[in-house]
């Protein structure tokens, strides 16, 4: 038998065959293939690169030495920032008066959005999908448009602007984020875990601080995070109702007129940092519980 004349199956990949695509279109397709699979984890890196390289250019600049009043240009490396980071007059009181804020902000806001979020789950009542609408409102609206109305109910009242009316301006503001975060992790709930708590005679108390407020935890955490980073940074609200308190942003964008010092680069970059740890903290313990749960 002539093996030129053998009828088979034919080798799709022969380079004799002409009709076949041959080992480059081969690995062409391949590459096809995997770009398209690994598209979406390309996309989500440049977008993390992206929003990372303002931090790494604060971090950068945060040991420079500038010639002049403006850290806009690299001249030598320099640690004198950081040995001294309170060396900018009412630096560090504007720093230690915005975190202040924002801790008492955020408590507030994650007291009051975590009882509306359950009640707008929980329970039926009138003009609850009014409240659901309204609840939006802050998010969605310019911040412009808020801290003029806030500004105004101020003045009506003749409220003396200052810590007070900055700090409930602020809670005003953080409460539909804290809302909307709580009320995504509540809706998710199973009610069975607590109607079996209801079984073993828990009453509700014990029902609420074992069973429910556990579950809940993670989303309240998630507001109460969400509602400090935005109270901290926030200068538009700040900036209208404020009065003569100096916040961090403020002196920020105050210090940028006339000249921007080394030290705000690094306060930003220790804020930066603590964010960080904060989120890998966070995600090292979910992994450790995951992983206890599964030896169980």
């Amino acid at each position: 038998m002539n093996p030129r004349n053998a009828t088979g199956p034919k080798d799709p990949n022969d380079p004799k065959d002409p009709k076949s695509p041959g080992k480059p279109a081969g690995l062409l397709g391949a590459a096809v293939r995997r770009l398209r699979r690994d598209l979406v984890v390309l996309a989500g890196l440049l977008t993390l690169a992206y929003l990372i390289l303002p931090n790494v250019v604060v971090m950068v600049f945060s040991f420079n030495k500038p010639n002049g009043r403006f850290n806009y240009s690299w001249q030598r490396f320099s640690t004198d920032a950081w040995q001294d980071p309170c060396g900018v007059a009412d630096l560090c009181g504007s720093l230690g008066l915005s975190l202040q804020i924002a801790a008492w902000a955020t408590v507030g806001a994650t007291v009051l959005g975590t009882m509306i979020a359950f009640a707008l789950v929980r329970y039926r009542f009138r003009a609850r999908g009014a409240i659901n609408s309204l609840i939006f409102l802050p998010m969605a609206m310019p911040e412009v448009v808020m801290a003029a109305s806030l500004l105004t109910l101020f003045l009506n009242m003749g409220a003396r602007l200052g810590f007070w009316t900055v700090l409930i301006a602020h809670i005003m503001f953080c409460l539909s984020f804290v809302v909307t975060a709580v009320k995504a992790r509540v809706m998710s709930m199973d009610p069975r875990l607590e109607e079996a708590a209801r079984d073993l005679y828990a009453g509700p108390v014990q029902t609420f601080l074992r069973v429910t407020l556990p579950i809940a935890a993670p989303g309240i955490a998630a507001g109460a995070l969400l509602a400090f980073a935005l109270s901290f940074d926030d200068f538009i609200i700040t900036n209208f109702n404020a009065g003569s308190t100096v916040t961090f942003p403020m002196f920020v964008w105050g210090s940028a007129q006339r000249g921007t010092p080394v030290q705000i680069n690094v306060i930003g970059t220790a804020m930066f940092v603590l964010a960080v740890l904060v989120v890998v903290a966070g995600q090292l313990v979910a992994a450790r519980r995951k992983r206890t749960a599964a030896t169980r």
